[in-house]
């Protein structure tokens, strides 16, 4: 099937489902719901995707900045936990709208509208984020997680009726994502001391759902196109650490105060942000979804991916508050909001993808600098700035591991060749 060629090219163009209009449907505008070809070709994001990602990472902007308030005030350990809680609402809804517009994307009138329901409803849940995490109030976070998950389950339901061959499994994501909601709403009459393990289980009963579902058949799923799909909200997130340096740097011009250890956090936060996106794309995403375990694996990993790096924008700014003398954290715990998060990130990216393409010694070497890496916390100074200059230079490290063996490989090929036309000419 890799090589079929496509009789039919413009049925295949991104944002256009496989299928003609049903009798029943025609007159509304609407397609029939099927399967997508998990190999047709020039798959891409459509322009509803990439809207859909701008309006979930103003979500993500917003607990990342009710995070860096944790950390302003010294409550770092109940700030994680925090993040930790309130991020999830936000990356289950934007991974279970990837997975279905992978398999079912219509794009007509309906699916969209149902969309961008679901983008209303992230702008309600990031509007109840400074309530969830600063106060443990979650009713309008999950009336914004609510509205999220209408949507969704209709989408499965319309996916039920068009697509006989997957009905059970369709019924399955929308009865359980149903269930489930019904569960989040009647655990905000749960007691404040026991919330927290009912937040709990019911995490787990959403990532049970999709493992529920694909047992009865597996959805049809683009490995490109979710691979591109995860890739552009991690360079959307990555760039919110970009922001969040660059804007305090103009705050500091502006004031003409500490610019000059303002400039050098700036420099280092950018080589720590590129050597971020180096590592995550240094080798191909779409060849590690053989099996439903990999497809998850890869999903579920990353929500530690998309959490580090919403984290490191919270950690620049600790750095930032650290040197405008603004911080209330120590130099150690100010320095580990940065630190750790990146090695974060590095670790679940190679556990993802990279250990799976790396020779052994290259792999352990790899976990003993992201090891290193996460460490650079302790180097003494005065304020960040060692911490953050040692762990630039172990990223730079990092990106030379992975390079340069395939950088030399390809100066071997590049000479063979060139031998190869001397001799021949």
């Amino acid at each position: 099937m890799e090589g079929r060629t496509d009789p039919d090219p413009g049925a295949h163009r991104p944002g256009i489902a496989q299928g003609e209009p049903h009798m029943s449907t025609a007159r509304l505008g609407l397609r029939r719901m099927k399967p997508r070809d998990p190999f047709e070709t020039f798959r891409a994001a459509s322009p509803l995707e990439l809207f859909f990602d701008l309006v979930f990472v103003v979500a993500v902007s917003m607990i990342s900045a009710q995070l860096h308030h944790f950390y302003a005030e010294n409550h770092v350990g109940e700030g994680i936990v925090a993040f930790l809680l309130v991020f999830f609402g936000i990356w289950w809804a934007w991974m279970n709208f990837t997975w279905f517009a992978t398999s079912f994307d219509t794009d007509d009138w309906l699916y969209r509208i149902l969309t961008i329901i679901q983008m209303a409803g992230a702008l309600v849940l990031a509007g109840g984020v400074g309530a969830a995490m600063s106060e443990g109030d979650f009713t309008v976070a999950t009336l914004g997680y609510l509205v999220m998950r209408v949507p969704l389950v209709c989408q499965w339901l319309r996916a039920a009726a068009s697509s006989p061959e997957l009905r059970v499994t369709a019924l399955r994501y929308a009865g359980g994502v149903a269930v489930v909601q019904v569960l989040w709403l009647l655990r905000l009459l749960l007691p404040a001391e026991v919330g927290i393990w009912g937040f709990l289980v019911l995490v787990l009963a959403e990532v049970s759902v999709p493992v529920w579902a694909e047992t009865a058949r597996k959805t049809p799923w683009h490995p490109s196109h979710i691979a591109e799909r995860y890739g552009c909200f991690t360079l959307i997130v990555l760039g919110e650490s970009i922001l969040a340096s660059t804007g305090a740097i103009v705050d500091a011009a502006a004031a003409q105060e500490h610019l000059g250890a303002l400039l050098p956090i700036a420099a280092c936060g950018l080589v720590l942000a590129a050597g971020m996106w180096w590592i995550y794309f240094s080798r191909e995403h779409h060849e590690h979804f053989g099996s439903l375990r990999n497809a998850l694996t890869f999903g579920y990993g990353h929500y530690l991916v998309f959490a580090a790096a919403a984290s490191f924008s919270a950690g620049i700014e600790v750095a930032i508050d650290f040197a405008d003398g603004h911080a209330e954290l120590g130099r150690v715990a100010a320095a580990a909001t940065l630190t750790v998060p990146i090695a974060l990130f590095v670790l679940t990216t190679w556990f993802i993808t990279l250990r799976k393409s790396l020779p052994r010694p290259t792999s352990l070497l790899f976990l003993v600098l992201t090891v290193l890496l996460a460490a650079c916390a302790f180097v003494p100074g005065e304020n960040t700035l060692g911490s953050m200059a040692a762990a630039a230079v172990v990223m730079i490290l990092l990106v030379v591991l992975l390079e340069l063996p395939a950088t030399l490989a390809a100066s071997e090929r590049i000479e063979e060749l060139e031998e190869a036309e001397g001799a021949g000419a």
